[in-house]
């Protein structure tokens, strides 16, 4: 499997031929997103492309190697776009991709039950020229809605191959390649819809003189003479080294075509497949009385503008409460049982050693990643593979869509925020489904400031504890207040039009154990892999500290802090630790004050600024090491350090502010 992110530059003069006689075919899964393109992948290539029933799910290609009946080729998984003319990262990726690398065969995944609106793509698709099989996915669902559609004469209006299937359940799928294989052996090139007389004739005027002109890109004519009318700037790039008067020509057509139609030239190419596609649709199906059902009762409740927030808090609190509690009866059996394999170390190796001290330091990062993995992430991510797959998470976007929007964000900017509350490491890895890396930076930042279930600890232990219920609402109050002060100044710093969520509701779907089970190894594999080493590592290093006695070098070094926060110079080592586990940070303040009862030895304003310092302080190393793999290590701490300023300015106004309530 090989992914590629986006290349930002244009070479559009690569002459690439489709087939090359080293390499397998290569095959194209393309179409809009949530069509089920990666749902085809998974059942020819194995579940190494997560599939997602919420739009927008691949921001990468997945490349597989596959073999069908002995035949052999390379299936390709591009990004879900809506259009080849958007310029989000998905689209540009997909027409790089089609324009410059090598390819044999295009499969256009279409969304059966959507199949007027799917037909826009195929359209452009089509002009192409290349090779091009169409799937009918989800016809199951197209039935349910009453849309018969006649295969044959779809078919015989754009001369390519159509085959209906039901991805998930893997029906038809072969058929499906069948035909690709069948169509690889006798290549058949697409028919393009012709469009309205005068739009037609303008296209292919510009489109004779662009196949005179011997600077052309090697693409097709008609197609280079469609996107320089919309003024694509995908294309556009060409014309600033125009030697042969095209630039001009093509301004002057432009102006023919928006005074002929009074619509600027991009407007009247969009309506002009929008009517193609509608005449499609209706020469190709027929309408009968759709199959009522619950879904339509469901939408009505869970997207109400009153109860679907209700409904939402409802399932979002219940899943968390069952997450928490489910984590809480396994972390403690897995700590107890490392906490067993040190006294067991202890009695091989002398304590305070320095080879106990590295064993004890693995055994420790181990733990820490262990503790996160089996109790919290892992039922985490199948909690959220099921809300996912069965179609619930696009309908709390949908929700949230307008308050997101006041911070200058995406609609679906409030997943991430959302995960945050039980871990903060899923709730990073789910910025991947925003549409600019600037949304997901600030997402994840707010992320980041969210209190996970560690924080929590604290929040509850210390001042829900000592200070009450009140200061400890209190403390969740202050932390919301702070994310959208902080998300609001970082949209206005790094100001760009927040898309319009143009979100496609799809429809409730039973998920399939197996593909929940694949999603959530890959999902957590990322943090086996990314920080989980970074989670020993920095174990490795305290247990150094701890072993050559620098504990008191770092005391001294934080000493200037711990006076600003008013708090005694023990508490220093116990941030250090927090940074490797947020919940070591009271466990060690318990041992480094040799007492659990903290109230005997700090005030209940040091318990607030401590509580207060703890939960906006650096992230923890698995967090920061996610951080560093999603946004960029720069970005990653950038995002740290704004995050220690915070703690640091709020625990000041703590210190000041305390002993006026306490």
């Amino acid at each position: 499997m090989k992914t590629n992110k986006t290349d930002p530059d244009l070479s559009l003069h690569q002459d690439t031929p489709s087939h090359p006689e080293d390499e397998h075919p290569r095959i194209i899964l393309l179409g809009q997103p949530n069509s089920g393109k990666s749902t085809i992948f998974n059942q020819v290539a194995g579940y190494r492309s997560i599939t997602t029933n919420f739009p927008g799910a691949t921001v990468e290609f997945t490349n597989s190697h596959i073999r069908i009946d002995g035949q052999t080729c390379d299936l390709i998984d591009l990004p879900g776009v809506y259009s080849l003319t958007a310029l989000d990262n998905a689209a540009r990726e997909t027409k790089r991709y089609l324009l410059e690398e090598p390819v044999s065969l295009i499969i256009n995944v279409i969304d059966a039950s959507l199949l007027c609106r799917s037909l826009e793509l195929t359209l452009q698709i089509i002009e192409l020229g290349k090779p091009m099989v169409i799937c009918l996915n989800m016809i199951d669902e197209a039935e349910r809605k009453g849309i018969n559609i006649d295969e044959a004469r779809l078919s015989a209006l754009l001369g390519v191959p159509v085959v209906s299937t039901n991805a998930a359940q893997g029906v038809h799928i072969h058929e499906l390649f069948m035909a690709v294989f069948t169509t690889l052996e006798a290549p058949i090139r697409p028919r393009t819809p012709l469009m309205s007389r005068h739009v037609e004739q303008t296209v292919q005027t510009l489109a004779d003189q662009l196949q005179e002109c011997p600077a052309v890109p090697c693409i097709s004519p008609r197609l280079l003479a469609i996107k320089l009318l919309e003024g694509d700037p995908y294309f556009t790039v060409w014309l600033n080294q125009d030697k042969n008067g095209i630039c001009a020509r093509v301004k002057e057509l432009q102006q023919t075509l928006e005074e002929a139609h009074g619509q600027p030239a991009d407007s009247v190419i969009s309506a002009e497949r929008h009517a193609l596609s509608m005449g499609l649709f209706e020469e190709c199906t027929s309408l009968v009385h759709p199959q009522h059902s619950w879904r339509a009762h469901l939408d009505r409740a869970v997207m109400h503008p009153f109860w679907g927030y209700i409904i939402m808090a409802a399932v979002l609190f219940t899943f968390f409460n069952l997450i928490f509690k489910f984590g809480a009866v396994l972390e403690q059996p897995i700590l107890a049982f490392f906490a067993h394999s040190e006294q067991w170390l202890a009695t091989l190796l002398p304590a305070g050693s320095l080879g106990f001290s590295l064993i004890k330091g693995i055994m420790q990062g181990l733990a820490g990643g262990t503790a996160i993995v089996l109790p919290y992430l892992i039922p985490f991510l199948i909690g959220m593979s099921l809300i996912e797959d069965i179609g619930y998470l696009p309908r709390i976007a949908f929700l949230m869509d307008n308050f997101m929007h006041r911070l200058g964000l995406h609609g679906t900017s409030v997943v991430p925020g959302i995960l945050g509350y039980g871990c903060s490491v899923p709730a990073v890895m789910a910025t991947r489904i925003l549409p600019s890396a600037r949304d997901r930076f600030i997402a994840a930042v707010a992320a980041v400031l969210v209190p996970c279930s560690a924080r929590m600890t604290i929040i509850l232990g210390l001042v829900g504890y000592y200070l009450g219920g009140t200061a400890a609402l209190f403390i969740y109050i202050l932390n919301l207040v702070v994310i959208t002060v902080v998300g609001t100044v970082m949209a206005r710093l790094m100001p760009e039009e927040s898309p319009g969520m143009v979100l496609v509701i799809p429809s409730y779907k039973r998920p399939e154990l197996k593909t929940v089970l694949a999603k959530t190894w890959l999902r957590s594999k990322d943090f086996i892999i990314f920080a989980w080493p970074i989670l020993i590592a920095g174990s490795l290093v305290l247990s150094l500290v701890d072993v050559f006695g620098w504990d008191q070098i770092i005391t001294a070094l934080l000493s200037p802090l711990l006076r600003l926060l008013d708090l005694p110079a023990e508490v220093g080592m116990t941030l250090i630790f927090g940074i490797l586990r947020k919940e070591l940070s009271m466990i060690m303040l318990i041992q480094a004050l040799g007492t659990t009862n903290v109230a005997s030895v700090m005030s209940s304003t040091q318990i607030l600024v401590f509580t207060v310092f703890v939960v906006f302080y650096f992230p923890c190393l698995a967090t920061f090491g996610i951080l560093g793999r999603e946004v960029g290590w720069p970005r990653a701490i950038a995002a740290s350090l704004l995050t220690f300023f915070l703690a640091v300015l709020l625990g000041v106004a703590a210190r000041l502010l305390g002993p006026l309530f306490f």
